[in-house]
Order: structure tokens, then sequence, then C-alpha cells
């Protein structure tokens, strides 16, 4: 079965949007290698829209010759031989959101396409769909024509939420599904799209399903194809935990060459990861929100296998520092009950509480804990 976890990667989309090459993801590829990128559970190395050449050949969908002088086959070989997977981009409309040549009316053959040419992930787009088609039929096709290939493909669905796909998605075939637009690297956008737009779609995620709420900005710092401004590295730190705890696909969107230390710490911390990839496949949720004058602090919680409770403690506020609480209470915990509180971010156990857990959280900053009760 595929994406039991949640999946983990790379994409291309939000630094580089068309400055693509052959030679910028074989260098992420051997940057996931040497960087431990791979060892920590990310896996695919996914080029997004602006690959394609402007005209198909015998039908199918060939590579710019000028970006890809080697093949999209080359690429997908040496991502295998690294021990990754190779992902794809294509769209339900007549062309992708780029302009370039899309599936619609064509979704057999370049299901077989990018089967044959090792294709692991495919990420499929909702641009220039044809007036009065329904778009979660066309999400249906083209996860049929995956299945039809005998390849194990995972299919993300990304059509930004406008039809509810969390209610559909899976039974067309998607492993995930985008459930709002696009992510940009800004406060706002994390505020928008994580913490109001989530809240309500744990009950449609599990393993083998996933809700997505776009790629991560960590470590763009207002650089790249999406960037608006960028954020603080509390900021990125926030967006970190809250996406780990939604059980969100972490797909990477900085340019991993050119990481600083700051945004390996982030990125590479097994603990947070071990959160997002629980086998339990529970998505965190909301369990207490305080706002004082628009200083909001926020609890979100995650259920893990093993008994124990992930819970980030979130200062969404201006004010500089405020106390965050996580009642046991609201955990689903006997208010009695002892347990060890071990911070996610440094690995230090803090010691055995009873009732509640309270942090001092800087503003735009988070503290991620697992509560785990004491037998």
């Amino acid at each position: 079965m595929l994406a039991q976890t949640p999946p983990m990667g790379w994409n291309s989309w939000n630094t580089f949007g068309d400055n693509i090459d052959e030679a910028l993801i074989r260098d992420t590829i051997d940057v996931f290698v040497n960087e431990g990128l791979r060892d920590a559970g990310y896996t695919y190395v996914v080029i997004d829209d602006l690959w394609a050449a402007d005209k198909r050949v015998n039908g199918r969908l060939t590579w710019d010759t000028a970006k890809f002088p080697n093949g999209i086959k080359a690429l997908s070989d040496y991502a295998h031989s690294q021990g990754l997977k190779f992902g794809m981009y294509s769209c339900a409309g007549t062309h992708t959101c780029g302009n370039q040549l899309a599936s619609y009316g064509h979704e057999e053959i370049d299901a077989q396409t990018f089967a044959e040419w090792g294709v692991d992930f495919l990420k499929y787009d909702y641009c220039h769909v044809p007036a009065g088609v329904n778009g979660p039929m066309l999400f249906r096709r083209m996860g049929q024509a995956l299945r039809a290939t005998g390849r194990p493909i995972v299919y993300s669905i990304c059509e930004w939420g406008t039809n509810k796909p969390w209610e559909w998605g899976a039974q067309a075939g998607g492993h995930m599904w985008r459930t709002t637009g696009d992510i940009a690297d800004s406060w706002e956008s994390i505020l928008d799209i994580g913490f109001q737009r989530q809240a309500e779609l744990a009950p449609y995620a599990g393993p083998g399903h996933w809700n997505d709420p776009d790629m991560l900005v960590v470590g763009m710092y207002g650089k790249g194809n999406v960037a608006q401004g960028g954020c603080t590295d509390a900021e990125y730190r926030c967006h970190f935990a809250l996406w780990c705890l939604l059980a969100a696909p972490l797909m990477i969107g900085c340019d991993v060459r050119s990481m600083n230390q700051t945004t390996r710490d982030i990125l590479l911390n097994h603990e947070l990861i071990a959160v997002n990839q629980d086998p339990l496949g529970r998505q965190g949720y909301r369990v207490g929100q305080v706002d004082y004058a628009y200083e909001i602090a926020e609890t979100w919680a995650k259920p893990l296998l093993d008994g124990s409770i992930a819970v980030g403690m979130f200062n969404l506020g201006k004010r500089q520092q405020r106390l965050v609480s996580a009642p046991w209470e609201s955990l689903g915990l006997h208010p009695e009950r002892a347990c060890q509180v071990r911070d996610l971010w440094t690995g230090e156990n803090l010691g055995v509480f009873t009732a509640c857990f309270s942090a001092h959280v800087a503003s735009h900053d988070v503290t991620m804990i697992k509560i785990t009760p004491i037998a």
C-alpha cells in the first residue's frame, strides 16, 4: 500500500518555477544523499510545471530538450540509483498552469508514459479545465489510468480544495489532495492555510490518504517563486511543527543546495519527523484557542501509536512572550494522570507533570512537546 505515512520529499516549484533543468535536479538528488535528507525520510524528488516540450511526439508528452538534454528517464534512473524516488507534474485541463500541454483527453497515454519513465509520484493540477466539465471526474479518470499502468505511483490531487477533495479524493485513487490554494513564503499565508483552514479536516486523513496544505516554505527567506517577504526562523518552526502535527506531506520547497544550519535543524529534526510519520496516521487537531485582543494562542494535539500525544503550543500573536497551556482534560487525559513531558526540539525530558503543562512561548513561535502517560 502506497503512502501509509505522509509522503516526504522536495518539489521544484516554490523556489525555482520555470528555472529548472537537469543539473538542478541531479544536484538536488546529490544533496538529499549528502545532507542526510534521504536518510531522514525525504524520499521523493519532484519536477513541477514547465518541464515539457511545446508539442507531443507520436501522441506523447515529451521534455524540453534544452532543459533536459538526456531526458526524463535518465533523471528517474539517477534518483533510483541513489535510493530515492522520482516525481513529475501534469494537469487535468488542456494546459498546465504554466500554459504547457496537459493531460485532458490523454490520461491513459500520459499515465503510461510516466510509468515508462519510472515515475513514482504524480502531482496533478487543475488549470484550464474546459467549461462544464466535472472536475472530480477528471481526477478519477487519471487515477484509473495510473492504476492501469501497474506501476505504484503516488497520486497527488492538486485542485486547491475547490470541490472538497477530502470527500472524494481517496475514491478517485488519490493518496493526497490539496486542501487550499498555493502557499506563499509569508506568516500570513501560514496562518491562513495552516491554522485557519485545516482544523476541521482531521476526519478525512489516514494511512494512504492525506490532506495536503501545500509544500513547505521553510528556509526560503523571501527568495524564489513564491516569495512574499519571507518568514523568520521562529515562523518556520511554527510552520514545520504544525505540518508535522497535521500529518501533512512534507515536501521541501527551498533550495536544499544552500540550506543554512537553522534550516537543516528544522527539516532534519527526527523527533518532529517521527510525529509526522507516526504509523497510527492520525491528523492533529486544535484543542485550545485563547484570543485576547487578537493576541492568539493555540494548542494542537496529535495522538500517537504508542499512547503518547504530540502537542504544539503556538503563540500566534505579536506579544513578545505569553504563557500557553495544555490542560490534560483537553487531551483526553485524567487530570491526576502523571505524564512525562519531552521537548521535541531539544530532545530534553522536562519532567513528570499532572493536570497541565504550560510554557512561555515567544511571538510567532512554538513549544513542541510529547506527553507520555506513565504506566
